[in-house]
């Protein structure tokens, strides 16, 4: 993974082509100091806020399995697997969840349905806003997918058949090693727990609510991103919706923190779609996936420390 992120990153910053006398550094450095230092720390302030909603999110789905856990330790968890996501490919959603057991006791099992849970909606929601992009800007979107090597032909029908026997396969696996073992037995239950804790929400409105909220912070951060730089800050609505879609293919990728796919797809969209010349879109692409890291890595570092010392002090939590 982090071999196959190295040689994307490689070939974007190849195609950085910048002025005789000028190294790639210093275009990357002049492009940040034109950014409007405002508009970035509008969006880490909107970050922060996306992730409080999220761990609240998190401990409205705890509640029905009888866990009640505080909101202190649901973010700091939260912000935890975000740091570990940056080095492991989704290793965060099983890192936060062992940080709420050894900060709340809540079985790592039941939480880890929960966080099932919780990616399936994001799922919901990052599908409609992707349809809404689509929607919004159907012809230029429609031409952009049909350019990427996975979008069509029969090696890549064959590929993905093959994925899907292959996960077929792994769930028989699991299904007949559960069956076997009474500790495994025990561990699936309370998955399955954590998984059906939706159907038992005190308030699904709510939940919803938190939801919607939660994925219009995040576009509300692409959109404050995108005023930050002179060269995109006219580009407007409907062309942050369809950055975000092109985003949201990037980071599906099994890469930690979605780093070279989203710093090639990102700017080959924004040069073929937008006009944009490409040392200005890899630079933007750059500095705004940069700047996302370094918030997730500081809030992530200072939410390890405090964990430590709620451990190491056995702190009590308002819950």
């Amino acid at each position: 993974m982090f071999a196959l992120t190295g040689v994307l990153l490689w070939v974007s910053l190849r195609g950085l082509v910048v002025a005789g006398g000028e190294n790639k550094s210093e275009f990357l450095w002049s492009a940040w100091k034109k950014s409007n230092l405002i508009y970035l720390l509008l969006m880490a302030a909107v970050a922060m806020v996306s992730h409080l909603l999220r761990a609240q999110r998190w401990r409205m789905l705890l509640q029905p399995t009888g866990n009640a856990v505080s909101l202190a330790g649901s973010f700091l968890s939260l912000m935890i697997g975000y740091l570990v996501n940056l080095a492991v490919p989704r290793g965060g959603e099983v890192s936060r969840c062992y940080n709420l057991y050894k900060l709340e006791k809540t079985p790592i099992e039941v939480s880890f349905g929960t966080v099932v849970v919780e990616r399936l909606v994001d799922l919901v929601c990052l599908l409609i806003l992707i349809a809404i992009s689509f929607v919004m800007e159907w012809n230029k979107l429609k031409g952009f997918i049909e350019t990427l090597p996975f979008a069509t032909g029969e090696k890549s029908f064959a590929v993905w058949i093959a994925a899907a026997l292959a996960g077929l396969a792994i769930v028989a696996g699991i299904i007949y090693l559960v069956r076997k073992n009474e500790k495994l037995r025990k561990l699936f239950l309370g998955f399955k727990d954590g998984l059906l804790a939706v159907f038992r929400l005190r308030s699904k409105g709510l939940f919803l609510f938190y939801s919607v909220a939660i994925w219009g912070l995040y576009f509300l951060m692409s959109y404050l991103v995108v005023l930050a730089f002179p060269e995109t800050s006219t580009l407007g609505i409907r062309a942050v919706l369809t950055l975000f879609a092109i985003g949201a293919i990037a980071m599906a990728a099994p890469l930690p923190g979605g780093a070279g796919s989203y710093h090639t797809l990102v700017p080959l969209g924004l040069v073929m779609l937008y006009q944009l010349p490409q040392a200005d879109a890899i630079a933007f692409v750059f500095i705004f996936h940069g700047w996302q890291t370094f918030v997730m890595i500081v809030g992530g570092i200072i939410s390890l420390l405090i964990s430590y010392a709620w451990m190491r002090w056995k702190i009590q939590p308002v819950k």
